[in-house]
């Protein structure tokens, strides 16, 4: 026989709110050099302590016995309730076994001990999942407690039953998560008529969405909401542009929404044909896009020629065709080059060339002119001179191709400051300068007007500088002033 004397733990229990337990300790039964074990559970079921410590329960077995039980831990009875705000509690059935064995006798005791926490804040959480790219607001609705049942949604103010009916443009998808809790996630589409859209800037849509979630703790029915106002924000990507000698540079990170967007130039789609066609240099690797645009390139303006050089304009348009909203990224640069010629889509052409080796002896740029020895150069350095002209003037001449047209110029020297001069020098320069400007002709709509150029495309432009005599008549049309 063994005698022993129990005491009754008094202890009613104690909450860790940052480690999320309920703590309760007992004395031990018997603390000399007895063997002793313990066997934990709840609900009237015990188990070895090593099996409750792997189902969470902390035990330490010191001067007392001190049992911890985690808040989800299996067996355990929890409850919502409206209390000014959403709360829950937990209440545990605790069943602790001491057995002691002395001089080969073995004692068991037990305790039951019912456990409750206080009132512990419910937070359900709203969190905005929205992807721009799937065109449809995207809002979870988490940390649901089982005893909460969702009823409605109500969507910038009207009210729809959930769940939603087959027919309907939204979706709620309901999760189910390990403690017990449930989420929902709800989407819209942004072009639903509820949905309410404006423009906060240039080529940017504000999509906006006001959601009301109402909630009910059961079985008591008492209902409570959830409120969220997203907002979703749909720009045109953005290019950054750089200058170089040779042209400009077009780069763009690549972001999921890239592919709602069409790149053009111009009323044209930017695609690896279209860059081919017009020498651009594509690379797009899904990370990054690069576009390289050659001076002179179709689709450059131009503008404040010189001598000093000019500047060149070129701009990417992006384009959503389903709001058909749009973007620019235009780049502006100087450049500047010993030579160059610009053919527009008005007719004009614009040409800075050397004219060195087409000057006798004692020549200076100042002293040319065109065919028309009327149109003499705006701007003269040393070497160059700078012509601005209609393609179509001048004493153009014009040459007809295989589907284009061939305006053709040549920069000479003035006869009269020859013989101003007295014929002190010989004619011993040793080049001709041509200039011309070749035009699609499925692009012009007044070939042989003399009146008014129109094109749709700008010209391709070429300076020749030969050595080769004229041949003849080249020409099947000349222009004069």
């Amino acid at each position: 026989m063994v005698d022993l004397v129990v005491a009754c733990s008094i202890d009613e229990g104690f909450y860790d709110e940052l480690g999320g337990y309920i703590m309760w300790e007992t004395p031990q039964v018997c603390r000399n050099s007895c063997e002793r074990r313990l066997n934990v559970g709840l609900n009237g079921e015990l188990v070895e302590r090593a099996v409750a410590e792997k189902r969470g329960f902390v035990v330490r077995d010191n001067v007392t016995v001190h049992v911890s039980i985690p808040n989800n831990a299996e067996g355990g009875y929890r409850k919502s309730l409206l209390a000014g705000g959403l709360y829950q509690f937990y209440i545990f059935h605790l069943y602790l076994e001491q057995i002691v064995v002395e001089d080969h006798v073995g004692t068991r005791v037990r305790f039951q001990r019912s456990l409750s926490t206080p009132l512990l804040p419910c937070h359900i959480f709203t969190a905005n999942q929205t992807a721009v790219a799937e065109r449809a607001f995207a809002v979870h609705l988490g940390n649901v407690p089982e005893d909460v049942a969702l009823l409605a949604v109500r969507l910038n103010g009207q009210e729809f039953a959930v769940p939603f009916p087959n027919t309907s443009a939204y979706s709620l998808t309901e999760v189910v998560y390990p403690n017990n809790t449930r989420g929902y996630t709800l989407k819209v589409p942004f072009q639903d008529s509820l949905v309410v859209q404006k423009f906060v800037q240039v080529a940017t849509l504000q999509y906006e969405l006001d959601i009301n979630f109402t909630l009910a703790v059961l079985p008591e029915n008492e209902h409570f909401y959830r409120l969220a106002i997203i907002e979703a924000l749909f720009s045109p990507p953005s290019f950054a542009a750089t200058c170089s000698h040779s042209g400009i540079s077009f780069h763009l990170d690549r972001e999921p929404s890239d592919y709602l967007w069409e790149v053009r130039v111009g009323a044209d789609l930017l695609t690896p044909e279209l860059a081919a066609q017009r020498t651009y240099n594509l690379s797009d690797d899904g990370q990054s896009l690069l576009l390289k645009v050659p001076l002179f390139s179709e689709g450059y303006a131009y503008r404040d020629v010189t001598l000093q050089g000019f500047f060149g304009s070129f701009g990417i348009l992006v384009r959503d065709p389903e709001t058909l909203i749009e973007g620019t990224t235009m780049k502006t640069c100087l450049f500047s080059t010993a030579e160059f010629i610009l053919c527009s889509t008005d007719g004009t052409m614009t040409v800075v060339a050397a004219v060195s080796l087409a000057l006798p002896t004692g020549g200076v740029p100042a002293e040319t002119h065109l065919v028309d020895q009327y149109c003499e150069p705006r701007e003269t350095d040393g070497t160059r001179a700078l012509f601005s002209y209609p393609v179509n003037s001048c004493g153009s001449s014009i040459k007809l191709g295989k589907g284009n047209v061939t305006y053709q110029n040549e920069i000479l020297y003035s006869s009269k400051m020859y013989l101003s001069k007295g014929g002190e020098f010989s004619g011993d320069a040793t080049e001709r300068v041509l200039v011309q400007c070749t035009y699609p002709v499925a692009s012009l709509y007044r070939l042989f007007s003399a009146h008014k150029f129109e094109s749709d495309v700008a010209g391709v432009g070429s300076i020749i500088h030969t050595t080769e005599a004229p041949a003849g008549t080249l020409a099947v049309l000349f222009f004069s002033t």
